[in-house]
């Protein structure tokens, strides 16, 4: 496995969490996602910092933005969402800058968390759905990622982790074995483009993209198309000749940008680079959806 730098403090987290739109695979319309915070599970902020900080190490507790009951968008049937705080990237259309640092997220025990899990199991049997692990990027909490999923798979859940690969390398076997499915978010197919919108660079989320499709697991992919940032023509192109190389990659979802998270950014005080920037015509997500399926992808 390729190494990466740790995770830095104070950066920006790449996908959206509450009061947005996000198409939906099935019928293309969107659907408002709404968060619930983190009402209905007990914090862990009782305790005194010795405590807290073993039981972080130990993955027992870990840092908590929100979660959503939500259908057909983060997995196949009706899934819990989990939304943890922290993320490595500095994606110029994050739509929640709010969880860019594990320090304000709410201190969740794993159990409580748990406990949320098995209220909705008669609603993943009927649906086919499960548990999604999304952030910021649930690969900064490693241990507790790993508790979690073990947990949910103890009661017979199906668990997917929504992530930009870029800390692939802190996923253990033993926490790869407990996932059912990746919604992997690749940004850019040329690593100067990735650099410009996430700060990061590319190649770890290719090395974890191609670890996945040797152990044999389902993939989604997500690409966010940003007209002038991502919607070059040679960088879809490069972007589609990688994920056609992976085995294991069961769709394509390109996501068109939108800026509705702007003003976020500025109650932050936060520069929102693409304030300008329009979402993309219905002719340019047609034509980047062409090139997915140009390779034999199946495209949303």
């Amino acid at each position: 496995m390729t190494a990466v730098e740790p995770p830095t403090a104070g950066i920006v987290a790449p996908d959206g969490i509450n009061g947005f739109y996000e198409p939906v695979p099935e019928d293309n319309v969107p659907r408002l996602r709404r968060s619930a915070g983190t009402a209905g599970i007990a914090s862990a902020e009782l305790m005194d910092r010795h405590d807290h900080i073993a039981a972080v190490r130990a993955g027992r507790v870990g840092s908590m933005h929100s979660w959503e009951l939500v259908t057909a968008v983060d997995g196949p049937g009706t899934r819990l969402t989990v939304f943890l705080a922290g993320c490595p990237l500095r994606c110029l259309y994050c739509h929640n800058p709010d969880t860019l640092k594990m320090k304000d997220g709410e201190p969740i025990a794993v159990e409580d968390l748990l406990v949320r899990v098995k209220r909705y199991l008669p609603i993943f049997k009927a649906t086919r759905g499960g548990l999604t692990v999304s952030g910021g990027e649930p690969l900064m909490q490693p241990a507790f990622l790993g508790r979690l999923l073990r947990g949910a798979k103890e009661m017979g859940v199906h668990t997917t982790i929504d992530t930009s690969g870029f800390l692939g390398a802190y996923a253990s076997e033993a926490l790869l074995d407990d996932i059912d499915l990746v919604l992997l978010d690749i940004k850019s197919g040329d690593p100067e483009t990735y650099r410009r919108t996430t700060g990061r660079d590319l190649q770890p989320t290719l090395d974890f993209s191609r670890r996945l499709a040797d152990r044999g697991m389902p993939i989604w992919i997500r690409y966010v198309l940003v007209p002038g940032l991502t919607d070059d023509v040679d960088n879809v192109e490069a972007v589609a000749d990688h994920v056609a190389s992976l085995s294991t990659v069961a769709r394509v979802e390109v996501l068109p940008f939108h800026n509705m998270g702007r003003d976020k950014w500025e109650r932050l005080g936060m520069t929102y680079e693409l304030a300008d920037t329009p979402a993309p015509t219905a002719e340019l997500v047609e034509r980047v959806r062409g090139q997915f399926r140009q390779r034999g992808l199946t495209v949303y």
